[in-house]
């Protein structure tokens, strides 16, 4: 479309209250164009959805209503396949859009914008495209549990170190490490739910704030553009951004969440560790050490939870001190949620690509778990089972066994009988079956333990709702 507005027709909007038009500092302040172009499908559809209502109420007429429609469909056509030309302008999308239709099918365009204002068609265009991205974050959520699934089934019974303040604490099995992030990433997916659920409510029709004298049917509306039913205060409506705000609050405890399981994945590739590698889908080199090879994706997803965070951070000073109901501060918001949500689709499926793809270290894994004393608790608890001990006794005693296999440089299930009999008589060579990290692992047969009974048991309870 040949962009022909000048300032005069790009004026009309305002009608008679200004004789000039924005100086050109007004107007770089003022457009949004350059951003809310990316709802143009929202607000195509919303406008399909009010014509039609409004026909049907008999406030315009068939033979409009079918103009309106048919010239809606030509701009969505024209603007998938990159003929449309936007105008800076005409502001926002809503005014490009209905310029063109009035190009397009002249004066009957005038009567789409009949019941509405720019306040509810921006909430609903913006719950909309939120809505679809929550659907669409549900799905990879859903796929990042279900790459989750496949290494835990297949590491069920693999040993490596559990860590409090990153030190070695007790063994645990990757297969329980990889459930960990299963339920983290299964609370992320039911508040992306929730939040569907609470955003499912349509704003057209609440107008400016008022609502409108019309006839309008706001069920309908809702009927048809896929909401549970339409908003019940026009005010609340159109300077509402909670919606907006929640999915960036999502975004950010699951950016959280990917940045944890990063920094484990940067911290198990180095050389001291040597739990997993990446394979070169999702590394990089070094222009200087031909050694090197660099988790870069993992990093990357680390960063990008900060980007989000910000975001966050951002709509909620935008929107902390607005007066009811609508102000021109809310214009920016989209652009935050534009991209946090870009960049959690970039974490999230960069994340499952790893997990997916990385190759697991058993072996160093095992050794590591019986590093720094590991069965230390499994002594203690068996002091507790078979030689009657209450457990703070036990811990004593168990503390200096620990100190004596540290000073002869020797793990616990090194230490002769003697030794361990000389800090408690009541010690026996039944001590050493629970002294491997096999045997403790097995052990942990409590609900959500890390014994791989108890790994598979959590396996096919996810299995079953994921």
């Amino acid at each position: 479309m040949a962009d022909t507005t000048d300032t005069k027709s790009s004026n009309q909007m305002w009608g008679g209250r200004f004789a000039s038009g924005p100086d050109a500092i007004m107007e770089e302040i003022n457009a949004s164009i350059g951003f809310d172009k990316k709802l143009f499908a929202q607000d195509i559809r919303g406008s399909i959805a009010h014509a039609t209502m409004l026909a049907h109420q008999g406030i315009i007429s068939a033979e409009d209503k079918d103009k309106i429609v048919h010239g809606l469909n030509t701009i969505l056509s024209e603007i998938e396949s990159g003929n449309f030309e936007f105008s800076r302008r005409l502001e926002d999308i809503h005014m490009n859009i209905e310029a063109r239709l009035a190009t397009l099918i002249g004066p009957a365009a005038g009567r789409l914008h009949t019941a509405r204002s720019r306040n509810d068609q921006v909430a609903l265009d913006f719950r909309l495209w939120v809505k679809e991205e929550l659907e669409k974050t549900e799905k990879m959520l859903t796929g990042l549990i279900a790459a989750f699934l496949d290494r835990a089934d297949e590491h069920a019974e693999s040993v490596m170190p559990g860590f409090t303040h990153l030190q070695t604490a007790q063994p645990v099995t990757f297969g329980h490490h990889c459930m960990a992030y299963v339920e983290m990433f299964g609370r992320d997916r039911s508040r992306v739910r929730h939040a569907i659920e609470h955003l499912d409510e349509s704003p057209i029709g609440a107008a400016a704030l008022a609502g409108t004298g019309y006839p309008i049917d706001r069920h309908m509306t809702a009927k048809a553009l896929g909401f549970r039913e339409p908003t019940r205060n026009s005010i609340d409506t159109v300077s509402d951004r909670d919606f907006a705000i929640e999915f960036l609050s999502i975004a950010a405890i699951t950016g959280m969440h990917l940045s944890r399981l990063a920094e484990e994945i940067v911290i198990w590739s180095t050389p001291q560790f040597g739990f997993v590698r990446l394979s070169d889908a999702f590394s990089t080199g070094s222009s200087i050490m031909p050694q090197k090879k660099n988790p870069d994706a993992a990093e990357l997803v680390r960063a990008k939870t900060g980007r989000i965070n910000g975001s966050l951070v951002a709509l909620l000073t935008i929107m902390k001190g607005l007066p009811l109901a609508y102000s021109k501060d809310m214009q920016e918001d989209k652009e935050q949620v534009f991209d946090a949500a870009e960049s959690l689709e970039l974490a999230i499926a960069a994340m499952t690509g790893m997990v997916r793809d990385m190759t697991v270290n058993t072996a160093r894994m095992k050794a590591a778990a019986g590093s720094g004393f590991s069965t230390a608790t499994d002594l203690a608890d068996w002091l507790v089972r078979e030689a009657g001990l209450p457990f703070r006794d036990a811990h004593h005693v168990t503390g200096r066994a620990v100190a004596l296999a540290e000073s002869k440089g020797c793990d616990l299930a090194e230490l002769p009988l003697a030794d361990l009999q000389a800090i408690h008589a009541s010690i026996t060579d039944k001590v050493y079956d629970v002294l491997t990290v096999e045997a403790s692992v097995a052990s942990r047969k409590s609900f959500g333990g890390t014994a791989p009974s108890e790994v598979r048991r959590q396996i096919a309870f996810w299995r079953a709702r994921n």
